[in-house]
């Protein structure tokens, strides 16, 4: 893949700081035990509120499924879309997004995910479900793939007329990037299996999905070096996610590698796979993309050659609109087809 990309990324000041910061942050939070100064993190970490008083036409409000678990999520629901300034009249699709942070850190209301889901649901539009799942190292796998599954159960049950959402549960799509694209492919793989009241999952967006194995790709070489997700913070958090004993080649982190379970017999959703060319994790998103194709499943692949590990929060970067006309345009055309 290398030959098709340039020899580094164009990022705005204001982003290689602010990657500098969180880098800083990140590597001065984790400790050689495996375990986080959260107090430390919090500092680096802002907390969007939700706010049923629409902000750049979508309003959002915090929803509890299990306060023993702290798990919850935060509802968006657009009021106004981009493309026109009427109300939104018509029944919409759901987005039940997982954040990133190496499952380690962030939540779905730091600033850069409220920010995100906001943006999707007014550009789709779409009513968007941003999951707050337990973290890394405190709660290890697989408890972040067990509270995605229990809020998609819950969400198959509510009832959002409470919050004067037009919603056609038929047209869901689970999304995540990064560790949250990871989170998604999993609590899909489990949703094929099981029989929902209301709810029928037609898509799976993975955008940058964190994926690994035990042997070093040609990608993760020859882009140690470059601002976003490094090899040393994603071995670390890799480390604090697995089981104790367990190695990269577990099936949750390989998902095609030689522990892999055959999925070309289970019912699986479209997907898109999102790609960027200066993240050190696209050999190994790309061998998911072709792993699926290979299971006989409909997939299809998006890459912006130019872009870092965590491009779609930057809005200077063009790549940052696009990705969100590629979600559109996917879900589109997957619920013109159901």
């Amino acid at each position: 893949m290398s030959g098709r990309y340039a020899s580094s990324p164009r990022l705005p000041l204001k982003t290689r700081l602010g990657l500098a910061t969180f880098s800083f942050a990140a590597s001065t939070a984790r400790r050689s035990n495996f375990t986080i100064n959260r107090n430390f993190m919090k500092i680096f970490d802002p907390k969007a509120p939700s706010s049923a008083k629409p902000i750049n036409g979508v309003s959002s409000f915090d929803i509890t499924i299990d306060p023993s678990n702290n798990l919850w999520f935060r509802l968006y629901i657009p009021t106004t879309t981009s493309s026109s300034s009427r109300y939104v009249e018509a029944s919409l699709p759901v987005i039940v997004y997982f954040h990133g942070g190496g499952f380690c850190f962030l939540a779905a209301n730091s600033k850069q995910f409220d920010h995100f889901c906001r943006r999707l649901a007014r550009e789709v539009p779409a009513v968007v479900i941003s999951i707050n799942y337990r973290l890394a190292p405190e709660y290890k796998y697989p408890c972040q793939f067990e509270d995605g599954f229990d809020a998609l159960k819950f969400i198959d049950g509510m009832n959002f007329e409470n919050f004067s959402a037009k919603v056609d549960l038929e047209w869901c799509f689970v999304a995540g990037d990064s560790a949250g694209g990871n989170i998604a492919h999993h609590v899909v793989l489990q949703a094929g299996e099981y029989r929902f009241s209301n709810m029928d999952v037609i898509g799976l967006i993975t955008i940058q999905p964190f994926f690994g194995g035990e042997g070093r790709t040609e990608s993760e070489i020859r882009l140690s070096g470059v601002p976003g997700l490094s090899i040393e913070r994603s071995d670390w958090y890799w480390k604090a996610f697995l089981p104790e004993g367990a190695d990269r080649n577990h099936p949750v982190v390989n998902v095609f590698g030689p522990n892999a379970v055959d999925i070309s017999g289970v019912h699986f959703p479209a997907t898109l796979v999102v790609i960027g060319g200066f993240d050190i994790l696209q050999d190994w998103q790309m061998r998911y993309h072709d792993g699926l194709k290979k299971s006989g499943k409909e997939v299809y692949l998006v890459e912006y050659p130019n872009v870092i590990h965590g491009f779609y929060s930057v809005t200077e970067l063009p790549e940052s609109a696009l990705l969100i006309s590629e979600v559109r345009k996917f879900i589109r055309k997957q619920t013109s087809n159901s």
